[in-house]
């Protein structure tokens, strides 16, 4: 059972879990039910295990020269062996899961899949880093879409703000392990442009897809899409406030970004309006 453990936590359940829920709700809100939301859950669920194994595979010798003692593959509590493996399976269920959801719908999510595994090796320490995050995130609520009756085809909008929600999550993300980072050799986007850069790009990209996702759908914009674009515009700069007053330090920023996500993926599951 110990070993088991070892092997979820080795996945990053936490993001992986977040993103594969934020999907199966908007997957509900766009009318899937029965075995076609059990799909779509199921196919998303397994690209993120795949993701986060590989990425946990491909970072341990990293994860070792910093000390990260909260790796299991750190501490011994999984072989990467097993851990390889299991990354294997998992990508090679995203298309046999996804398939009787139509070409289209099986088409996006294995492309999202392999452009998020070359995140992990090689694009994660290169000036494209960003570029996984932004055509990931933005075929996911795309395959939501095509796995629908008919296969109809998925607004121009909600590809965008997926993006874009995508891209601000990678710099947002990295934002606490850039010191880390620099010192095992990861030179990514973020790593390149520094900390206020990263901050910057982080809250951009997430103002943008809140801007996107209330002012995308067709007809006039709800009020909570307002109050929502509102909380943003305010939260942001609260943020930076207080990490220049913090001296720089990216934690109360990087709380606000993931605010601003949050708001982000609520909006993007509330929508409804997703065809």
């Amino acid at each position: 059972m110990s070993r088991v453990l070892a092997l979820i936590r080795s996945a990053h359940p936490e993001p992986g879990g977040a993103v594969t829920l934020a999907i199966t709700l908007l997957a509900l809100g766009a009318g899937h039910r029965g075995w076609r939301l059990a799909a779509v859950a199921a196919t998303v669920a397994a690209s993120q295990l795949a993701v986060g194994w590989v990425n946990d595979r491909v970072d341990a010798e990293r994860d070792r020269i910093a000390g990260r003692r909260d790796k299991p593959l750190v501490v011994g509590a999984v072989s990467g062996r097993t851990v390889a493996i299991a990354g294997l399976l998992s990508a090679l269920a995203v298309p046999l899961l996804a398939l009787p959801l139509g070409g289209p719908a099986t088409s996006a999510i294995t492309v999202a899949t392999v452009v998020a595994l070359l995140y992990d090796h090689p694009l994660k320490s290169t000036v494209f880093s960003v570029l996984p995050y932004l055509i990931a995130f933005g075929l996911l609520p795309a395959f939501v879409v095509f796995a629908l009756p008919g296969a109809p085809t998925p607004p121009a909008w909600l590809i965008l703000a997926g993006a874009l929600l995508g891209g601000g999550a990678h710099f947002a993300n990295v934002l606490p392990d850039l010191a880390d980072d620099a010192a095992t050799g990861v030179r990514g986007l973020p790593h390149r442009i520094g900390a206020a850069g990263s901050q910057l790009a982080a809250a951009g990209l997430l103002l943008g897809a809140t801007v996107t996702l209330v002012l995308g759908p067709p007809g006039p914009p709800s009020w909570s899409g307002l109050a929502a674009g509102a909380a943003a515009v305010v939260i942001l700069p609260l943020g930076w406030y207080a990490a220049h007053r913090a001296e720089g330090r990216p934690t109360a920023l990087f709380r606000a970004v993931l605010v601003v996500a949050l708001i982000d993926v609520l909006l993007l599951v509330l929508s409804g309006r997703v065809t």
